[in-house]
């Protein structure tokens, strides 16, 4: 499915809601011309139009884009308890460029977007969402909620984390413990969708298992979309020459040449990527690898399988 929508021009400054509103449109118009047209993307606010019913609420503009009729629904109910949590720490800044796109993000950049467009999808189902932000600390939570106010506000708290992204940050992650504290900060059962790269200092896939075993301890259903840059950070795609990488998160620097640790990283790498892929199945954990360099299908789709499952 194609986006109508030129990633290439958009910016950070561009209108974060506005931009998650077109995504979620043109992902529906690609579904309904797709072989995946039976799959159920149509909204709580929407139901197919019947015969001879008024025509008062059809909406039309959805009629233009699907060529199918469909009744504009009023009911306010909340059907889903939804909470978003995303790692703002340092890693999650890579790669550093001049300018960042949505055709050319970095792995925050990347996870504010996705998170919007996950919101829009929130707001059309009728259901509450909440907010986490985490590094080495939890840096801000909001409890789900529904409304229209509600969700401006972490609009406005999405569009902040993109304020410094071009700025020096030094801040570590710590997962485990951050994970721990959100799972007794959320009281009631909700589907909690995690945004990291899971790369924390000196803990194995088994502290972080138990962290999202916590979630799940608590009857939350939980989806992890493990963010990453595939060229660089699985692929090891860098040029035959000596380079000077920096950890982002402690400044610790080496110098390498990139053909002398081409395959010892690539084989640790693949490993971790392999852990996490085992133990979230053990757990029954949903996750699911996110690709920065690709499009927000590998976002929406399995939320959607998700909810339908969860609701």
């Amino acid at each position: 499915m194609n986006y109508t929508i030129d990633f290439s021009r958009l910016t950070r400054f561009e209108n974060l809601e506005l931009i998650a509103k077109q995504v979620v449109e043109g992902f529906i118009t690609g579904m309904h011309k797709s072989p995946l047209h039976g799959f159920s993307v149509e909204f709580a606010e929407h139901r197919p139009y019947n015969t001879g019913e008024s025509t008062k609420f059809i909406d039309w503009k959805l009629y233009a884009k699907t060529d199918k009729l469909f009744v504009k629904r009023y009911e306010e109910e909340t059907n889903l308890r939804c909470q978003l949590v995303i790692d703002t720490s340092s890693s999650m800044y890579y790669p550093i460029q001049e300018q960042y796109s949505l055709s050319s993000p970095n792995k925050i950049f990347f996870s504010i977007y996705a998170a919007a467009v996950l919101m829009q999808i929130f707001k059309s189902q009728r259901d509450a969402a909440g907010l986490s932000l985490f590094s080495d600390k939890l840096e801000f939570h909001s409890r789900a909620r529904g409304g229209e106010s509600h969700f401006k506000m972490i609009y406005r708290e999405l569009e902040k984390v993109l304020q410094p992204i071009g700025t020096e940050i030094k801040k570590q992650s710590m997962v485990v413990e951050v994970l721990h504290h959100i799972a007794e900060q959320i009281h009631r059962r909700s589907l909690v969708v995690i945004f990291s790269d899971m790369f924390e200092s000196n803990r194995d896939t088994e502290d972080l298992m138990l962290a999202l075993q916590h979630l799940k301890h608590n009857k939350h259903e939980v989806i992890l979309f493990h963010t990453y840059h595939k060229p660089f950070e699985l692929d090891f795609g860098f040029e035959n020459r000596l380079y000077k990488f920096i950890d982002m998160e402690t400044g610790e620097e080496i110098k390498v040449h990139a053909n002398h640790v081409r395959d010892f990283y690539r084989e640790a790498a693949g490993h971790f990527f392999q852990q996490l892929v085992l133990k979230t199945g053990q757990y029954s954990i949903d996750m699911i690898p996110a690709d920065i360099t690709k499009d927000f299908d590998q976002i929406i789709l399995p939320y959607l399988i998700k909810r339908q499952k969860t609701v």
